[in-house]
């Protein structure tokens, strides 16, 4: 694979995915860096986006992308390779956190939030792995969190979002590995991004308010997160290294926090416990990234 990419990021207006967006087009990666309404709602961060790339003469291509809409997810997938002719890695960036206690969180509040932080990756991934899969090679980052791993109170549905984005990749890990197409799991802890002021809260509060000083477990949460915030930039950075790291030698996750929490112990005993897994199924050969090997359907890698 080229040592400089073609990179598609959802969610790139604000946070996370505009720190991707620089710090790997400030390294040679062509970006497209999508989001919804950069013409409208997002007209300042697309202008902001626009006038850096210009101004440092970075690669960098805003595009119009809803991962909550099929057709737009398709439109910019196609638009990034009819203009650079492939799309090497694409970022599931794109998300938001939701705070309250479960049961105040109303039914179509949880559907959005699925809709947004899982179904999201999963159009995204559809529209690019035609792609990726005749190209013979690619990567499928996710950005899930520290909270994909260990549960928070009062962040019950966020963390279910992320658990499952979690589920699905590393599913997407063993049946995309003889293809040449990897499929890694970003891990933040706290960070200082706008996700913080853009939190969802909890909509019932008819229900919250019946919990007594249990209802006071989301400021608590929400307070001790802010304080503890690190650097954004350390994520950036982490990312940079997994997409210039070579093919076939990427981990499956990969834990970036100020703070571990146990997580890494959780993703050691995963590890092991996963590999057992797939021997006793008789799958580990099926499962493992063949690099310039024949695989399956008698095709080489390239």
């Amino acid at each position: 694979m080229n040592s400089k990419q073609v990179v598609l990021i959802t969610g790139s207006s604000t946070g996370f995915g505009r720190l991707f967006t620089e710090t790997l087009a400030r390294k040679g990666h062509t970006v497209f860096a999508t989001m919804r309404d950069p013409a409208g709602r997002n007209a300042k961060n697309a202008s902001e986006i626009r006038a850096v790339a210009e101004k440092d003469s970075l690669p960098i291509h805003v595009l119009e992308l809803d991962v909550t809409d099929d057709a737009s997810v398709e439109r910019a997938v196609d638009a990034a390779v009819a203009k650079a002719g492939a799309i090497d890695v694409a970022i599931n960036n794109a998300g938001y956190s939701l705070t309250g206690l479960a049961e105040a969180v109303t039914t179509e509040q949880a559907q959005r939030l699925m809709n947004t932080n899982f179904l999201g990756p999963v159009r995204v991934n559809r529209a690019v792995l035609p792609h990726m899969r005749r190209q013979r090679s690619g990567t499928l980052i996710h950005i899930s969190s520290a909270a994909g791993r260990i549960v928070v109170p009062a962040m019950g549905f966020y963390c279910a979002s992320k658990f499952a984005l979690e589920a699905l990749a590393e599913s997407y890990s063993y049946e995309l590995a003889a293809q040449g197409i990897e499929s890694v799991i970003v891990e933040p802890g706290q960070y200082e991004t706008p996700v913080f002021g853009n939190m969802v809260t909890a909509a019932d509060e008819t229900r919250t308010n019946t919990y007594g000083p249990v209802k006071e477990i989301p400021a608590k949460i929400n307070a001790a997160l802010s304080s503890t915030a690190g650097n954004a930039e350390e994520v950036a950075d982490a990312v940079l290294r997994i997409i210039e790291t070579p093919a076939g030698e990427k981990q499956l996750r990969y834990l970036v926090s100020p703070q571990s929490f146990g997580v890494d112990e959780i993703n050691a005993l995963t590890k092991r416990v996963q590999a057992n897994m797939l021997e006793a199924f008789g799958l580990a050969a099926d499962t493992r990234f063949l690099k310039g090997k024949a695989v399956g359907s008698g095709q080489t890698l390239s």
